[in-house]
Formats: C-alpha cells, structure tokens, sequence
C-alpha cells in the first residue's frame, strides 16, 4: 500500500535532489508480473521527517514510497532508489538539514523525449525552479534512463552527444552551470544496443559529471527492472557518489586542528 502523505511543509534549509530518467529511476521494486506493488518497504527506505518529496502538484510533502506513484503515472511503481538514497545522505550530512527529493522520471522514454522544449523536460525544469521557491538548494541531478535507446544503432550513437546537451541545457535553463550530475550506467535493455549506451554514458566527460555503474545487482525475472534489494543498493551507490564527489568535507575540530 501507498505510504499516506502528510500535509505540505516547506523548510527553508532544504537540500533538492532531481530524480529523472525512466523506470528504474522511477522505480519497479516489488511491483509483480501482475502490475501490482507487493507494498514492502525495506528498512532503508522508511519515510523519516526529515526527507520530504515535490508532488505532482508543487506542493512538499512527507516522502515515502513509491516516490513516483503520482508521476509516472501509466505504469504500477514500486521501489526505487531515491529513498535509500535520501536517506544514507541525511545520516551522512551534519547539519540537520533536510533532504528534499523532486521525482520527475517516467518509464519507457526515449532520450529524445528529453530534449528541451519536449514535455518531459520542461516539467522537470518546472519542477525543480518551483522547489527552491521556498528556500533550499538544488544539490544535484540524478540520473538513470538509456534503455530506451538501446533498440536503434542511430540512438545509441547519438546518446552521448543528446546527453551532453540535455545537461548543458538542464544547467543553464536553471541558472546553475556547475549542477552535479551523477549518471548510471544501464544495465539492462530489450535492445541490441545495450554495450553501445552503457559505453557513451562512461564515456561522458564534463565537468561534474559522475557516472556510477551498477553492473551485477540483480535484476528482476523480466530481466530489465532492478529487484527491490537492487534498488536499495543503487541508492547507496548514488549517495556515497553524491558525498564522495560534491559533499564537502566537514572542517576539522579545533581541538583537533590544534594538537601539535
């Protein structure tokens, strides 16, 4: 069952991380052969106060899974891997502040259904301009889409050079040209192209930008979707990414910048 939301809230020391991509960004854990979700939710993915989610309608609220059940609307969703994301970045970061979670991925589309001026991408620009209205800061994009592209030689060829510019755009339409951005890697596909993708998404190489390959998590029987404890691990790869790569260092002690 759906995790109950709570009423909108909106902290001003918020720190916003763009959720984007397809389904396994939107999340398919747990989710049967017959498009229901089993409603299990790992331990890592518990709502907690501190981690809250951008409705369909602007408004923030408690999040809990499934992030995207009102987002990625045409398919059943389950478990993705933004809740254990949010949540080993909160335990991580000092400060008590709170991690703000903007879901924007919907399943079975095409790079080329980003491109800007395309829907999909400007309801994710739109989404994540609206999260900082009430105070906060946009920390990073998350990204995990590429399946899609896999079916065709000429997209997968062209992968590299769309994406390089849906990041500039993306980093530029909101005014931030050093946005972090970390990228996985697909692992899965019903296309002959999956290598093909996989290898321009690693071959990305802009200023931060991060691409984290979870090759080796279990997939589902339908050998393209990520198993609930997949997801789960994939989070803990984009946060210790997050942190290992754009969380700065907390300052030493002074006691301990003090010893001889």
């Amino acid at each position: 069952m759906e995790m109950p939301r709570s009423e909108p809230v909106s902290p001003p020391n918020k720190q916003i991380f763009i959720l984007s991509g397809q389904s396994n960004m939107s999340g398919r854990g747990g989710v049967t052969k017959h498009h229901l979700w089993d409603g299990v939710v790992p331990p890592e993915c518990h709502p907690n106060p501190s981690i809250l989610r951008l409705s369909a309608n602007l408004q923030w609220e408690l999040a809990g899974e499934p992030l995207h059940a009102d987002i990625d609307t045409k398919k059943v969703c389950g478990i993705g891997p933004g809740m254990s994301f949010a949540n080993a970045v909160r335990e991580r970061v000092e400060g008590g502040a709170v991690v703000g979670l903007v879901p924007c991925a919907v399943g079975g589309t095409a790079l080329k259904e980003w491109a800007r001026g395309e829907h999909l991408y400007e309801s994710m620009v739109r989404r994540a301009r609206e999260s900082v209205k009430g105070g906060g800061e946009i920390r990073a994009l998350l990204w995990y889409q590429g399946e899609s592209d896999t079916y065709h030689q000429h997209d997968a060829e062209a992968y590299q050079g769309k994406m390089e510019t849906l990041i500039n755009n993306v980093r530029e339409d909101l005014g931030l040209p050093l946005l972090p951005i970390i990228q996985v890697a697909i692992v899965s596909g019903d296309g002959r192209y999956i290598e093909k993708v996989r290898e321009s998404q690693l071959r990305i190489n802009l200023p931060k930008v991060v691409c984290i390959d979870p090759k080796g998590l279990e997939l589902k029987g339908d050998h393209l979707h990520l198993t609930t404890e997949s997801q789960v691990r994939l989070g803990h790869m984009l946060a210790e990414a997050y942190l290992t790569n754009f969380e700065p260092s907390p300052p030493a002690s002074f006691s301990s910048a003090s010893k001889p």
